[in-house]
């Protein structure tokens, strides 16, 4: 038997200590139904498992785009959260998030990792503040699936090079020191950048930023592939597979908006009309004008556009009316369609323009929301600079600036200690032969062919090309 090392070991040891402690917390009685509205219960279950399937979704999505020969690689990357992320916020993860808040003057930093340390209090507590109609589990569960996506995003841009061991421990401290942060920073009542005013309806900042600026930090560290360094043409894997992707994504997406109404309620009927209608103006948006710059209208330019719309609207989706809406997704789309043309033109190797799709689009967003934002929409929101409301804008312009600067120096600082302890990019031989068989030894296979040879029939395993 191969002797292991301790690198291999340490990963199940972890595990194996988190499940034996697990054996000592207490279990606690279940929420009271009475207390709670059956009909917000259900949609949030609803949203909750709409949310969820954005992340196989993101898998097609980023499968489909990159090299045959690392397809499964990067969608094993994409759904492996689900995993890690979904024990962590068990553990610890909800309390960092929304927890009792660790204050620096008046505004919190972070939550108390004591506070829902191994679930406690979540399951029989009373509910939260802004979502008093579910029970506090659901509530929890809800926002899990928001930090599951989050890392998954990042994947796009460190495609094709990063070793899986590597990614699995920048996902742990990717969750821990730069998502919970933002998360406690915008959606719990002390967090500092509630206080100060800004508003992030379903995750411009928490998620999109925050995953496009680690995603810019990954591609900077880890540097260009070899394909790209020697100008070979990577040709998307498998098309379909992005518009199953997208249409995955853009479905899971009315979850991810009108959910967080957190109720069956005017507001998520509101936020789902602006989550489509941003998405299906920004996929034109993006088609239309490839157009206008001498390319064929392609299905991978609607998808890729479609997408940038539902990231730019989800941070004023409860805020922000339909008509609005449409420029929101037009406006981004360019601004995107733009920033990837000019990324190529430049030195960095970020795979799948994640930064200039997520972090970009999540950045246009978060302005747009501070103009377009009105009390017509949500009482309980703000109006914008469109409704004579200039001071909203300038908040939102100041915590889109340190959200993005703070997820690009800490990520940055987490790929660089990932470094150090295990290497981040494969070997070139790895990388020449495919992450999917260097590292996972399986292989993308598009299906097989029945051949006749002598009379007998037999199967061959046929790659896609």
């Amino acid at each position: 038997m191969q002797k292991l090392s301790f690198k291999q070991v340490a990963p199940f040891l972890v595990l194996s200590a988190v499940a034996i402690a697990a054996l000592f917390i207490k279990a606690e009685p279940n929420f009271d139904e009475g207390k709670y509205n059956g009909a917000d219960i259900s949609w949030i279950l609803v949203s909750t498992a709409l949310v969820f399937l954005m992340t196989p979704g993101l898998a097609f999505f980023y499968g489909g785009m990159v090299h045959r020969k690392n397809v499964l690689s990067t969608m094993m990357k994409s759904v492996v959260a689900a995993g890690v992320v979904g024990v962590l916020w068990i553990v610890v993860g909800y309390s960092l998030c929304f927890g009792e808040s660790i204050k620096i003057g008046e505004g919190g930093i972070i939550g108390n990792p004591m506070t829902h340390l191994f679930y406690k209090g979540v399951a029989s507590g009373e509910p939260w503040v802004f979502a008093t109609s579910i029970p506090k589990s659901l509530f929890a569960m809800f926002q899990l699936m928001f930090a599951i996506i989050t890392p998954g995003l990042v994947v796009g841009a460190i495609a094709e090079r990063m070793r899986f061991t590597a990614y699995i421990l920048f996902t742990i401290l990717f969750s821990l020191l730069v998502y919970a942060p933002l998360a406690h920073w915008s959606w719990h009542p002390d967090g500092f950048l509630a206080k100060m005013g800004a508003f992030d309806f379903a995750g411009g900042t928490v998620v999109h930023i925050s995953a496009g600026c680690a995603a810019l930090a990954g591609a900077l560290v880890l540097k260009p592939r070899r394909s790209w360094i020697l100008n070979r043409e990577t040709v998307p894997s498998n098309i379909p597979y992005v518009l199953i992707g997208t249409g995955l994504l853009w479905f899971g997406w009315f979850g991810f908006n009108a959910g967080s109404a957190v109720g069956s309620s005017a507001l998520a009927v509101s936020a789902f009309a602006t989550t489509n209608t941003a998405a299906a103006s920004a996929g034109l948006s993006w088609m239309f004008f490839d157009v206008l710059r001498g390319k064929k209208p392609s299905v991978v330019g609607f998808c890729i556009g479609a997408v940038v719309g539902l990231v730019a609207i989800t941070p004023g989706a409860g805020f922000v009316a339909v008509p609005q809406s449409i420029f929101i997704g037009v406006t981004t789309a360019l601004v995107s369609n733009l920033a990837v043309y000019f990324k190529s033109k430049s030195k960095l190797d970020d795979t799948l323009d994640v930064f200039p799709c997520h972090g970009i689009g999540g950045m246009v967003g978060m302005l747009m929301t501070g103009i377009f934002a009105t009390k017509a929409v949500n009482a309980a929101g703000p109006d914008g600079l469109a409704y004579g409301n200039p001071s909203f804008f300038i908040i939102q312009l100041k915590a889109m600036l340190i959200a993005a600067s703070f997820s690009f120096v800490v990520s940055f600082i987490i790929f660089k200690f990932i470094n150090f302890i295990v290497p981040l990019r494969v070997s070139e031989s790895d990388e020449d032969a495919g992450l999917d068989a260097s590292q996972h030894n399986e292989k993308y296979l598009q299906g097989t062919l029945l051949v006749h040879t002598n009379g007998v029939e037999a199967t061959h395993d046929v790659e896609q090309r």
